[in-house]
C-alpha cells in the first residue's frame, strides 16, 4: 500500500511512523507536517527524526502552522512534552524538509499515484483542505482517506463532545468529508478502547529494543498525561488508523454522512447528519487482536 502519513508528532504519531515503516504491507512515501501536538516547525523536526531512525529515504514536506479559518492554536504540550517526545528533548536531525509545501506535494504525489495513494492524517486535517483548494481534483486522484479523528458516538477529549483534532480545524474537516474522496474515521469510539500500559511498552522494549526503547523512554510523560485524567494506559489513537488503513477489515464500520460543528460551544463536534455524502466510521474493534497486530511489526 502506497501511503503518506500527515501528522503532528506527537508520541502516538511516533508510534503510528515506525508501526508503518515497520509493516511489509505499507510502503511510506512521504511525510507531511501540521500544527497541532506540537508546532509545525516541532512536528517537521520530530517526522525528520523519525525518517532517520525508522532507516528511511523519504521526502517530509512541511505544512500548515494554523487552522484553516481560526487563529493559532497552543500545542498539545502537556499532554506530549515539551517537544513532542515526551521528556526526550535532545532530538537531533541531519536532514531538511523539501522546498516544497505539504499541499503542493501531496498534489503532485496523488497525480503521480492516481487511484492508488492512501492519505493517513493524524493530526488536524488542515493540510488536506489546503490540497483540496489547490487542485479540484486531488480528492478524486486518492484511493482513499483514513484519518484519526472525531468522536461519532462517545465524548471528546478536548470538550464534552469534540475529538482534538476536529476540534482544532473543524472547518478543515468539514471541506474533506464534502470532497467526493473515499474517506473513513477512526476516532475515540474505537482508538480509547485499546489501551496500552507501561507493562505493554515494556514488552515492545523487549520485542525491539531499538524502537521499543524509544517508544518507552517518551511513553513516561504520556502515560501520566492519561493517569492524570484517570485512565491507565494511552489510547492507541494515531497506530490504529494506520493499521485500518493497511489492514480495512479490521475494526467494524458503520457508514454514514458526517456533520462537523464548525462554531460554538460544541466546535468540533462529528455528527450523524444528511445532506453530506456518507463516510466509513470506524464504530467497534476486538482490542485484544488489535494489540497484538501492533506489536507484530516490531517482532
Amino acid at each position: 500500500m502506497k501511503m503518506i502519513i500527515d501528522t503532528d508528532p506527537g508520541v502516538d504519531d511516533a508510534m503510528a511512523i515506525l508501526y508503518a515503516a515497520a509493516h511489509p504491507g505499507i510502503e511510506l512515501l512521504g511525510l507531511t507536517t501540521v500544527f497541532g501536538n506540537v508546532t509545525v516547525e516541532q512536528a517537521t523536526r520530530n517526522a525528520l527524526h523519525l525518517v532517520e531512525r525508522a532507516g528511511l529515504d523519504i521526502p517530509v514536506a512541511q505544512g500548515a502552522s494554523k487552522p484553516l479559518v481560526n487563529g493559532p492554536i497552543e500545542p498539545s504540550h502537556h499532554v506530549h512534552g515539551p517537544e513532542g517526545f515526551g521528556d526526550i528533548t535532545d532530538i537531533t536531525v541531519s536532514r531538511k524538509a523539501i522546498s516544497e509545501s505539504a499541499p503542493e506535494f501531496l498534489v503532485r504525489m496523488a497525480r503521480e499515484y492516481r487511484g492508488e495513494l492512501v492519505l493517513c492524517p493524524v493530526g488536524p486535517i488542515t493540510n488536506i483542505a489546503h490540497a483540496i483548494a489547490l487542485d479540484p481534483g486531488f480528492a478524486g486522484n486518492l484511493a482513499e482517506i483514513v484519518f484519526m479523528g472525531g468522536a461519532l458516538d462517545v465524548p471528546g477529549n478536548v470538550s464534552p463532545v469534540a475529538e482534538a483534532n476536529t476540534y482544532h480545524d473543524p472547518h478543515a474537516l468539514d471541506v474533506v468529508v464534502q470532497s467526493g474522496a473515499k474517506i473513513r474515521m477512526v476516532g475515540l469510539d474505537v482508538t480509547n478502547k485499546v489501551l496500552l500500559d507501561a507493562a505493554d511498552f515494556a514488552a515492545l522494549e523487549g520485542i525491539n529494543p531499538t524502537h521499543g526503547a524509544f517508544l518507552r523512554e517518551m511513553s513516561h510523560f504520556y502515560l501520566e498525561f492519561y493517569k492524570s485524567r484517570g485512565q491507565i494506559g494511552c489510547g492507541l489513537h494515531d497506530p490504529l488508523t494506520v493499521m485500518s488503513a493497511v489492514m480495512p477489515d479490521l475494526l467494524g464500520l458503520t457508514v454514514t454522512p458526517l456533520a462537523v460543528t464548525l462554531e460554538g460551544p460544541e466546535a468540533g463536534a462529528t455528527r450523524r447528519g444528511a445532506g453530506r455524502p456518507p463516510i466509513e466510521v470506524a464504530t467497534s474493534c476486538n482490542p485484544d487482536q488489535v494489540k497484538d497486530l501492533f506489536f507484530a511489526p516490531f517482532r
